[in-house]
């Protein structure tokens, strides 16, 4: 069975989540245009709890670099942070990883973006929205510290 038949034959594998960070951050508009540094730690630490709760593979993929956070491993998540500036920068990264990427069909695009959706479904990957992320994200997260208090 190749990789990408076990990503999607039910629960054989678990999902491979290719966040786009600041997509994900504007799906919930809750004033962090104010911090967008701070907004960005919040997603960070709530895609970890995520990833604990779950066992998913998370990479998240951020415009710009955060003071005092390096990329790569934080807690459960992957923290990637756009090779250049300017705009679409973190979709063209995000494309990179899915070109670079050896079984993109095992691949799922956090985004809302609609261009980004068209070229990343071009090099196989699979899209999920946002804000259906964000409810599946929400729900982890507070059934984890749920469960967690008991």
């Amino acid at each position: 069975m190749s990789s990408e038949e076990e990503a999607t034959s039910g629960d054989r594998a678990l999902p491979r989540w290719l966040v786009d960070g600041m997509n994900l951050i504007g799906s919930r508009p809750d004033g962090w245009w104010n911090n967008r540094d701070r907004a960005a730690r919040r997603l960070l630490e709530e895609l970890d709890r995520y990833a604990r709760a779950t066992g998913e593979h998370v990479t998240v993929v951020l415009d710009s670099r955060l003071p005092g956070v390096p990329p790569g491993a934080h807690g459960a998540v992957t923290v990637v942070f756009a090779s250049r500036h300017g705009p679409n920068a973190a979709d063209d990264e995000i494309v990179r990883m899915v070109q670079g990427d050896p079984a993109p069909g095992t691949l799922r695009v956090v985004t809302s973006d609609r261009r980004l959706s068209e070229r990343v479904r071009e090099l196989g990957a699979r899209v999920t929205g946002s804000m259906t992320f964000r409810r599946r994200l929400d729900a982890a997260v507070h059934g984890a510290g749920r469960d967690a208090g008991r």
